[in-house]
């Protein structure tokens, strides 16, 4: 799986130290090149804390759910893009997560 952005996963880091450790993590597990994942249950069964929301994206709960990151996903090419790295409070005020 290819992750777009990586920068944004890096530029979160920078400002929350405390996040880098899961957000690699995250990283180094979704763009594993011996996995392939074919749909959200794929994914839910590799990263199981996280939740399927709906419209490709699922939510992944980073620094024991200090943080949380939004993805997009397209299996058919195997592209994610990153919608949404931040705090669990500024999640909590997203209003359509579906739309992210």
């Amino acid at each position: 799986m290819r992750v777009v952005s990586k920068t944004r996963l890096k530029e979160f880091w920078d400002q929350y130290p405390d996040a880098e450790i899961g957000l690699l993590h995250w990283f180094k597990k979704i763009t594993n090149k011996d996995k392939h994942f074919q749909k959200p249950s794929d994914i839910i069964a590799e990263f199981p804390k996280s939740d399927f929301v709906g419209n490709g994206r699922v939510v992944f709960n980073i620094a024991h759910n200090k943080y949380r990151l939004i993805v997009l996903f397209i299996f058919q090419t195997q592209i994610c893009y990153v919608r949404f790295v931040g705090t669990h409070s500024e999640y909590d005020r997203i209003k359509d997560i579906q739309n992210v």
